[in-house]
C-alpha cells in the first residue's frame, strides 16, 4: 500500500449495512489498512440490493466495501472470537455498530481490550447514546430519520412526513465517525494514548436537524416558531422552467438584485419585502412564487446562460442517471472504471477529497466473502496447521 494520510493505521471493521462500513471505506480510502470481519454469512448488505453478477456481491455491497480486506470467524466460537481478540491486539483502530451490552458479553467492549492494547482507538457506532432511556434498542436509518425530525422537516414542508430517499442518517453518522477516529488518532499522537468513542445516531442527527431548524427556539423563551422558512417552503425544490427543472440560489443582496434584473422585474429591488436578506426570508413564500411564476417563461438552457453573465447561482437539475454524464465530474475524473476480479468490469466513485501530501495510489476491489481469511490469520501468527483446524470447525471460514 502507498500513500494517503492514515497509510500505517490498521483497522478492524467489525461493522455491517451502511453506517459501519461508510465509516471504514472513508479510512480506506485516506490509506489505512481495513479488514473487514464478517460472520459465517457475511454482512447483510452483500445481499439487500438489487442488481448483482454473483451471489453475496450486491452493487451497493462493492461500493461501501472497497479497499478492505475480508475475514470470516465465527466469534459465537471460543476460537474465532480469540482470532478476532488477537487481531484488535495489534490493531490502531477497533470500529463496531455491536449494541455495546453484546459487545461486553463477549469481551469487545473498551474495558476489556483496553489491557492488551491501550493504544487501541476504540470506535462504538451505536443506535441511542448509553446514557439514555433508549439505550439498546435496535434501529436503522428510517427509525432514525423518524424520531430524529428528519422525516418531520418534510412534513413541516409538504404537509407529509417522508423519509429521504437514502440513507442519510447512516451516511451522516458513519461520516462523524470516521471524523472522530481522526481526532482519536490525532491526540494519541501527542499523548500515546488510546480512546473510547461512543457515536450515536439519534442524538447525530438530532444535531444535524435542529442546528439547521431550531431558529427562533434557539432563545429561552423562544422568540418566534423554530424552522427556517425558505428551507420548509413547498417550493424549496428544483422548479419549472418551459423544458425541465432548474434550481436557483439568489442569497445575498448582490445575487438578488441581480436576479430581479435578470427576469425583467428591476421594480423589485426597492421592495420592502426583498429588500434585505431578512426581509426576503420573512417573506420566503413570496419570493419563491416570485421564482416559480418567472422561471416558467423560458427553457433551462437559456436561464442558465442568462443567469451566468449575472453570477447567479444556478445548475440545472440532475436525475441520478443524469450524474453519469455529468461533464463536471468527468472533467474531475469522478468515474472511475475497474475490473473487479469476480465482478468483471465495474464502475466506481474515486474519493472525493484530495491531499497535496499523497493520496492512496492502489484501490482494493471489494471482497468476496472471506477472501482474505487465509492470509489474514497468517498475519496474525496461525500456522498452516492451526488455521485449517480453524476452518475445519467452522470458526473461520
Amino acid at each position: 500500500m502507498t500513500g494517503g494520510p492514515l497509510e500505517g493505521v490498521r483497522v478492524i471493521d467489525l461493522t455491517t449495512v451502511v453506517v459501519g462500513p461508510i465509516c471504514t471505506r472513508t479510512l480506506g480510502d485516506q490509506g489505512a489498512e481495513v479488514i473487514k470481519v464478517e460472520a459465517p454469512g457475511g454482512d447483510i448488505l452483500r445481499y439487500l440490493a438489487a442488481g448483482s453478477r454473483s451471489p453475496a456481491m450486491s452493487g451497493k455491497f462493492i461500493n461501501f466495501n472497497r479497499n478492505k480486506r475480508s475475514i470470516v470467524l465465527d466469534i459465537k466460537q471460543a476460537e474465532g472470537l480469540a482470532a478476532l481478540k488477537r487481531l484488535i491486539a495489534g490493531a490502531d483502530v477497533f470500529v463496531s455498530n455491536v449494541r455495546p451490552a453484546a459487545l461486553a458479553r463477549a469481551g469487545l467492549d473498551h474495558a476489556s481490550l483496553a489491557p492488551a492494547n491501550p493504544r487501541l482507538i476504540h470506535c462504538g457506532i451505536v443506535a441511542f447514546g448509553t446514557e439514555g432511556r433508549y439505550a439498546g434498542r435496535p434501529a436503522y436509518d428510517p427509525v432514525i430519520q423518524s424520531l430524529s425530525g428528519v422525516a418531520g422537516t418534510f412534513e413541516r414542508a409538504t404537509g407529509e412526513p417522508r423519509f429521504v430517499p437514502m440513507v442519510m442518517t447512516d451516511h451522516i453518522t458513519g461520516l462523524v465517525a470516521a471524523q472522530s477516529i481522526g481526532f482519536a488518532l490525532f491526540r494519541r499522537e501527542k499523548t500515546g494514548q488510546g480512546e473510547a468513542i461512543e457515536v450515536p445516531m439519534f442524538e447525530t442527527m438530532a444535531s444535524f436537524v435542529t442546528s439547521e431548524h431550531l431558529g427562533a427556539a434557539t432563545f429561552d423563551p423562544p422568540e418566534g416558531p423554530s424552522g427556517d422558512a425558505r428551507l420548509l417552503s413547498p417550493d424549496y425544490r428544483p422548479l419549472p422552467t418551459s423544458d425541465g427543472f432548474i434550481t436557483i440560489r439568489p442569497n445575498d443582496n448582490r445575487q438578488a438584485f441581480a436576479f430581479f434584473d435578470a427576469i425583467g422585474q428591476p421594480e423589485l429591488k426597492a421592495d420592502p419585502r426583498f429588500a434585505t436578506p431578512i426581509s426576503r426570508t420573512e417573506h420566503a413564500a413570496d419570493y419563491f412564487t416570485i421564482q416559480v411564476e418567472a422561471l416558467a417563461r423560458r427553457s433551462t438552457a437559456e436561464w442558465l446562460e442568462i443567469f451566468a453573465a449575472a453570477d447567479v447561482p444556478a445548475a440545472r437539475y440532475n436525475s441520478i442517471d443524469d450524474l453519469l454524464d455529468d461533464p463536471h465530474l468527468g472533467d474531475v475524473g469522478f468515474w472511475q472504471a475497474d475490473e473487479h476480479p469476480t465482478e468483471g468490469r465495474i464502475r466506481r466513485t474515486r474519493t472525493p477529497v484530495t491531499f497535496r501530501g499523497g493520496m492512496r495510489e492502489e484501490v482494493l476491489p471489494a471482497p468476496r466473502l472471506g477472501a482474505h481469511t487465509r492470509a489474514i490469520l497468517a498475519e496474525a501468527g496461525y500456522a498452516p496447521a492451526e488455521i485449517e483446524a480453524m476452518l475445519q470447525s467452522g470458526a473461520a471460514a
